[in-house]
């Protein structure tokens, strides 16, 4: 399931140009040296990266504990179904859970220590600008989120998150080097886009959990295919 993290993540970066857009165009990069600009777009990013790995570590060990009393068939379903909710559902229906709400504060303090960074040039304020930025709230991240806490494994949720992280870069590097581009891709609207992706990888989620057989996309769980090993010897 790791490449439905990249893919999030490239079709979501439609909706992380409205969102963390502004951010990306307000980066006191260098203006007359485009060899120094390349870099300081890619540390902000891989700042961003960063930040993404160690939320999808700390998320792949609540995905492992799960696991391990055997419920990660279960999980997997469950979080499907989350991510079908989130597109099923008005808006206005999911703004009243405030997923974000408890962290009020400490967004606060981030939004604040970003704006301290962003009087600064130097190259590891670009860097912490993106590890920040990855702190702010996100549905699409949410949504990332829930999908690596389903492959129920430490390393593969920080894989998930990696690539999901570096899905969105393309677009977001685009934001600020090819502003004008950015407008008229915003224009033509193509967020409509991510719910139908989002909604893909939570049916394929389901369809993991399921096991039916299907190889690559509902594989049977281990221990059925232990037990059917055993049987034919």
């Amino acid at each position: 399931m790791l490449w439905s993290a990249f893919i999030l993540g490239f079709l979501g970066s439609l909706h992380c140009v409205g969102m963390c857009g502004p951010i990306a165009l307000m980066l006191p990069v260098s203006q007359d040296n485009p060899l120094k600009k390349s870099l300081q777009i890619l540390l902000y990013n891989v700042g961003r990266v960063l930040t993404y790995i160690i939320i999808g570590l700390v998320f792949g060990l609540l995905g492992e504990s799960i696991a391990t009393f055997g419920f990660q068939q279960q999980l997997s379903i469950i979080i499907g179904i989350i991510m079908l909710l989130s597109v099923i559902l008005p808006q206005k229906q999911l703004q009243k859970f405030k997923i974000s709400k408890p962290f009020y504060k400490a967004v606060a303090k981030v939004k604040s220590e970003m704006g301290e960074s962003f009087k600064k040039k130097s190259f590891d304020t670009f860097f912490y600008l993106g590890f920040l930025n990855g702190f702010l709230p996100c549905g699409l991240v949410y949504m990332a989120v829930f999908a690596s806490i389903a492959t129920a494994d430490l390393t593969m949720s920080a894989a998930y998150m990696a690539l999901f992280g570096l899905g969105t870069i393309p677009m977001m590097a685009m934001v600020t080097y090819m502003r004008d581009f950015t407008k008229n891709v915003l224009k033509l609207n193509l967020r409509k886009i991510i719910p139908y992706a989002v909604a893909v990888i939570g049916i394929l989620f389901i369809l993991r959990g399921m096991g039916l057989g299907i190889p690559y996309i509902s594989p049977k769980p281990m221990t059925e295919k232990v037990t059917a090993d055993l049987n034919c010897h």
